[in-house]
């Protein structure tokens, strides 16, 4: 696997954590729009993150790349996205 070492848990792990960042990202940036304070960059970056992790992991994914590589650029977004909303 990757940088996370030989692990049957790596890629579950991955997997719970993404899912549980992009519901806490969903919440978050719900609670922003229904509050009306949801800005402009924000409503952008809904998109663009989207579109660009899909064209990484998609190159992952045409390279040949394991099932963790694929998934690694919504996993790295989503993460990062729930911490910064969280604060």
């Amino acid at each position: 696997m990757s940088d996370r070492g030989f692990s049957p848990f790596a890629l579950p792990l991955m997997m719970t954590e993404l899912a549980t960042a992009s519901w806490e990202t969903m919440w978050h940036r719900t609670t922003l729009m229904m509050s009306g304070a949801c800005s402009a960059d924000e409503y952008q970056r809904m998109v663009s993150e989207k579109m660009h992790a899909l064209q990484l992991s998609s190159a992952a994914m045409l390279a040949g790349k394991d099932a963790e590589a694929v998934l690694r650029p919504f996993h790295k977004k989503a993460t990062a996205n729930a911490r910064r909303l969280r604060g």
